[in-house]
């Protein structure tokens, strides 16, 4: 069934009561989730949530009005009222606003999907987190919990600029995780990542995941941890698996290069950016191994989409070139007022919220070098993988991870584990120390990236392979 009618009715009602530009969103959205601990279903959700949002521009200043009826007479008024909204805040004077390009047209797009996941059989999917909890259990699993999430969306979008685009992106992930209790602390070890692997894919996705083959392993692991010795304090070569380089991505470079936040439009919520407009195309943001981009049309990563929420269609951009900053993820507004040509990444988390400036999927382009290989030219260092926490200050620059696990490297092998590594540093000076990356890229997905007053919840991708940085400094407490 389309909306597209319900769409075109609330920007034409934007239009009559004054606003200059105007567009509108309907989503339909199904979501699935559920969790398991210790081979029993703990929780089991399902929703359908259905609306339209409508933006309206009036001189320089935004409206936004979203109602959860699709009938004619409720899309016109909130037409009407995002044009009210507007007119309101425009009667305090701002600089001028106006939208870079957006390839107006007709488009229709939907993810790839082999098996739907909403088609999949509950007894199907509960029993395999069941059996993947019992099995980290019976390996010596003191907590073994289990995951999947789905999400079913579908889009209309109508713009005053001609406009008409509709999409069916279908998302889903899933993990296991085994906790051991030690004395006085916990220890964990999560399949494939903390919180689980996601993309847009089908149901295929987890079936390729074997959370029931690796669940046992995890358990060993994390048992291993308890009495294994603490990550020595100290700076050392550091080599990051991929599943944590994806979210150092993420937290250091992804968010610092939004462009509301070096705008200064995005600060109530985790902060701006330190970087300075006046240096992209010079400032060195990492060595000339670190080659990051913007790319939504990536495959099966959580962060891809055909068009975002403005109607621009997904196009492959360079954010750090050779170590360069060279671009930034922008919206049509933001772009026209940093006089770029581009924009590309405004997305919402439903019809009911704004859309924003969101990553999509932001990460490395592949190195030179395997793991082994990595690991076979380092004498003396520390391995870590799988976040275990992370805090970063509110330009983007200072930073402190924790990992799930840690093994010390001697004379180009991996030694003993190592308990609860740490590593700390600031955002340029660590990425221009990475000497060596891995050419072993997965889409790593982030479900759950946090933006905005009123909160949204962002779906991320992170395309990432294990690396080395050099004179880091690890084994921080406290």
């Amino acid at each position: 069934m389309s909306h597209f009618d319900e769409a075109y009715a609330a920007v034409q009602a934007a239009l009559d009561a004054g606003a200059r530009y105007a567009d509108a969103r309907v989503m339909v959205r199904r979501t699935e989730s559920m969790t398991a601990r210790d081979g029993d279903v703990e929780d089991l959700s399902s929703d359908e949530s259905a609306g339209l949002g409508v933006r309206a521009l009036v001189g320089s200043s935004w409206g936004f009005y979203a109602v959860p009826d699709l009938s004619d007479g409720a899309a016109r008024a909130a037409g009407r009222r995002a044009a009210r909204i507007a007119a309101a805040s425009a009667t305090v004077p701002g600089p001028p606003i106006d939208l870079v390009p957006a390839g107006a047209g007709e488009a229709s797009w939907a993810s790839d999907c082999v098996v739907d996941p909403l088609g999949v059989p509950l007894s199907d999917k509960g029993d395999l987190l069941v059996r993947a909890t019992a099995a980290a259990r019976d390996a010596g699993a003191d907590i073994a919990e289990g995951l999947y999430q789905i999400w079913d969306t579908r889009k209309w979008f109508v713009s005053s600029e001609g406009h008409r685009i509709d999409q069916h992106i279908r998302e889903c992930g899933a993990g296991v995780s085994a906790s051991v209790i030690g004395d006085g602390e916990i220890q964990r070890r999560s399949w494939p990542s903390w919180g689980g692997q996601h993309g847009t894919r089908g149901w295929e996705l987890v079936d390729e995941l074997d959370l029931i083959g690796n669940a046992p392993r995890m358990a060993e692991e994390a048992r291993a941890l308890v009495t294994a010795p603490l990550c020595p304090a100290g700076e050392t070569t550091l080599i990051l698996g991929g599943e944590q380089l994806a979210l150092q991505i993420h937290e250091s470079v992804g968010h610092a290069i939004e462009l509301d936040r070096i705008l200064g439009w995005e600060a109530a919520f985790a902060g701006t950016s330190w970087l300075d407009l006046g240096k992209l195309g010079s400032l060195r943001y990492g060595s000339e191994l670190m080659n990051i981009t913007i790319d939504p049309g990536i495959p099966g990563a959580l962060g891809s989409f055909g068009y975002d929420d403005e109607g621009t269609p997904a196009t492959k951009r360079d954010a750090v070139r050779d170590g360069i900053w060279v671009g930034v993820l922008a919206g049509r507004d933001s772009a026209a007022v940093a006089g770029l040509d581009y924009a590309g990444s405004v997305r919402s988390d439903g019809w009911a919220r704004l859309p924003m400036v969101r990553m999509t999927n932001v990460g490395l382009e592949p190195g030179p070098h395997t793991l082994d290989e990595i690991i076979e030219a380092t004498d003396d260092g520390v391995y870590m993988e799988t976040n275990r926490s992370w805090s970063i200050d509110d330009r983007r620059l200072n930073f402190q991870f924790g990992c799930e696990i840690g093994y010390e490297v001697k004379n180009g092998k991996r030694g003993r584990m190592l308990r609860n590594p740490t590593y700390t540093g600031i955002g340029p000076k660590f990425w221009q120390s990475m000497d060596m990356l891995s050419a072993e890229i997965v889409p790593w997905g982030t479900p759950n990236c946090g933006k905005g007053q009123p909160g949204q919840v962002g779906h991320t991708g992170h395309p990432a392979a294990p690396a080395r940085f050099t004179n880091v400094r690890v084994g921080v407490r406290g």
